[in-house]
């Protein structure tokens, strides 16, 4: 038989969630619904696995599973911005595309810049051909840009490509 009476919210529970930051990721808070469900039928009390994700929301303090299971989502897309930026140093070795066109280059400098921009200034290892036109060609080696949290620039060109993005690093 299935309990399904509501379990009353403890004293300050449902109050004051965890700051993004310092929610796990949502597979593991689905493993964690895992694990409590499967403890919960050891004890005998059978719930779903909807119930279970529910309880957990409930535990951390948030409203519902979706609502945690979105702040769970972005504190893993803001760790990937931390990761990306942070981790961007002078003479890192990063490949990417410029104007469309790829590059392998180094970075010759990184400025952090408020609303999670920075700006770099990359030397290509090769110098990249600016214009699609056959009859004319213009070479940069060295090139500054802004990127933002995904290390790609806001700006794009006029068939709306990124002016820039740095799409991995390259071992030194």
């Amino acid at each position: 038989m299935v309990d399904t009476t509501p379990i009353p919210p403890q004293p300050g529970a449902g109050t004051t969630p965890p700051a993004a930051a310092d929610l796990p990721s949502p597979d593991a808070l689905k493993d964690q619904a895992r694990r409590l469900r499967q403890e919960l039928d050891k004890s005998g009390t059978k719930i779903s696995h909807a119930k279970a994700l529910e309880l957990v929301a409930h535990q951390l303090g948030y409203r519902d599973w979706n609502t945690l299971s979105a702040a769970s989502a972005a504190s893993a897309a803001e760790a990937v911005r931390r990761h990306n930026q942070t981790q961007l140093q002078i003479g890192d070795r990063v490949a990417g595309t410029y104007l469309g066109q790829a590059f392998n280059g180094e970075v010759l400098a990184v400025q952090r810049m408020g609303g999670g921009h920075v700006r770099v200034t990359l030397h290509f290892d090769s110098p990249v051909d600016v214009v699609r036109f056959d009859s004319f060609s213009a070479f940069r080696q060295r090139v500054s840009c802004t990127l933002d949290e995904e290390l790609t620039a806001p700006a794009r060109t006029s068939d709306g490509r990124p002016h820039m993005r740095i799409e991995r690093r390259l071992p030194s």
